[in-house]
């Protein structure tokens, strides 16, 4: 059963969650039959972050359910019961020291994931039963954060460029958009020569992938996705550690895929176009070397300084590509730099962008929705530490300073000076479990960017 479903009034019994605090916690006694109350004190239930007290009725089933909860975080309230709770139809209680009902079930749909595709699937979840309104207003983001979460953690072997193709023309089924892909060696006639240099040393063929869709006469929006399948971070090959999870370095052209599947779901007004360079960074005889000079479609020339620089190199052309068609906006989304980790951590993307407007617009979108990221600046004069000798400058340098903003002042240099851009650099992944973010792929920034997009173009 779907961990949400729509409340049928008389088709069946629900089994209503309480929230509660450590400050609520004598009015939700108060409102307990004797028997219950006392149970509650032989329990211990205090209303602490993450308890939960299952009430039973006089014939044994559950009649109610208490859940500590914080009430500054309501996506996580109930991020884990849809596991931790006994199978069945539950509900939110009217009484309860949280009032945004639509993020406590949010968080309890994000939390029911698992990704099952190669071991046997667990138990059954229990199902949040919610209003019609609800449902059709929730269930779209649930999905699409599935999408990206599945697109993730699937193994390179099953995810490589062509399965990222293969979603991409899914979609466009679906939604009656059109697919042109330049593959292997037609990205070098077509002008689009860094992705090819990345990926050419791969037995799978690089690729740029293009999904349009909409009226030519709507505003253009154009999402653009780091598709890197497995980056072993070539010639300057990374250490085992580190090259582990490096099958989620395509986490960006999830977010790309599944932001462009919100979109055209919601039947936003606009000229959308999805751009996905899809490759392997891999090692071979014919793999990009450190110190070549590449010539980029936008007539840059930049020399390899790091083979592991390889995102900056595919997300050049295809930005250059989609400035060249002038849209109103583009966005594009990369695990970039692990230096925007330590900077603001796994669970925080950093956010860039060359107009303050749209700053402040999409930060207040990640506020409402509870979807976080946090704006780092695109300091110019650091431009010269990607200076070179040879070309006109390098895709990174010798020094480990301000790694992620220096990564997308590289990208920076593809956006023309009038175009409104915005770039994030997001980890897509959660290292181990929290309420409602189970270990894995992540969708970070997702909602937030379909709330912004929605408010600026409906």
């Amino acid at each position: 059963m779907s961990p949400l479903i729509e409340r049928k009034s008389g088709k069946r019994r629900s089994i209503p969650i309480e929230t509660v605090d450590v400050a609520g916690l004598p009015d939700a006694e108060a409102r307990l039959a004797p028997a219950h109350r006392q149970w509650m004190t032989s329990t211990g239930f205090r209303g602490l972050p993450g308890a939960c007290l299952v009430l039973p009725d006089t014939r044994g089933a559950i009649a109610r359910v208490l859940v500590g909860v914080d009430r500054t975080d309501p996506l996580s309230a109930l991020g884990d019961f849809a596991r931790r709770l006994p199978e069945g139809v539950y509900e939110i209680a009217d009484e309860g020291v949280i009032e945004d009902r639509d993020l406590l079930a949010l968080g309890w749909a994000l939390g029911a994931y698992r990704f099952d595709r190669y071991r046997k699937a667990g138990r059954a979840t229990a199902s949040l039963a919610v209003e019609g309104s609800v449902l059709r207003s929730l269930q779209p983001v649930v999905d699409a954060t599935t999408q990206v979460r599945d697109l993730v953690n699937t193994p390179t072997e099953d995810m490589g460029p062509e399965h990222l193709a293969e979603a991409i023309h899914a979609q466009a089924a679906e939604h009656k958009a059109k697919v042109r892909e330049w593959v292997g060696d037609e990205l070098l006639s077509s002008n689009f020569p860094t992705i090819h240099a990345v990926g050419r040393a791969s037995h799978r063929a690089p690729r740029l992938i293009e999904l349009t869709w909409g009226k030519q006469s709507n505003p253009k929006l154009t999402i653009v996705g780091k598709g890197v399948c497995f980056d072993t971070g070539g010639l300057d090959i990374k250490p085992s550690d580190g090259m582990r999870w490096m099958k989620k370095d395509m986490g960006g052209a999830a977010h790309a895929i599944a932001l462009a599947g919100l979109v055209m779901g919601a039947k936003l007004p606009v000229r959308l176009t999805l751009l996905v360079p899809a490759v392997e960074n891999a090692i071979a005889g014919n793999a990009m070397r450190p110190g070549e000079v590449i010539r980029t479609r936008a007539g840059l020339t930049v020399e390899v300084d790091n083979t592991d620089a390889e995102g900056r190199l595919i997300l050049c052309d295809a930005l250059a590509y989609a400035a060249e068609q002038a849209p109103d906006l583009i966005v594009d989304f990369a695990t970039l730099t692990g230096a925007a980790r330590v900077a603001l951590g796994p669970e925080l993307p950093a956010l860039f962008t060359n107009r303050d407007q749209l700053a402040d617009h999409v930060i207040g979108a990640a506020e409402v929705t509870h979807d976080p990221m946090w704006r780092l600046p695109l300091w110019r004069p650091y431009r010269r530490m990607l200076d070179s000798y040879i070309a006109d400058f390098a895709n990174a340098g010798p020094s480990r300073h301000a790694g992620a903003v220096t990564a997308a002042l590289y990208l920076e240099r593809f956006i023309p000076e009038g175009q409104n851009w915005m770039h994030l650099d997001t980890y897509s992944w959660n290292d181990g479990d929290r309420p409602g973010h189970p270990r894995g792929g992540e969708a970070q920034g997702l909602r937030a960017f379909f709330r912004f997009l929605s408010e600026r173009y409906s």
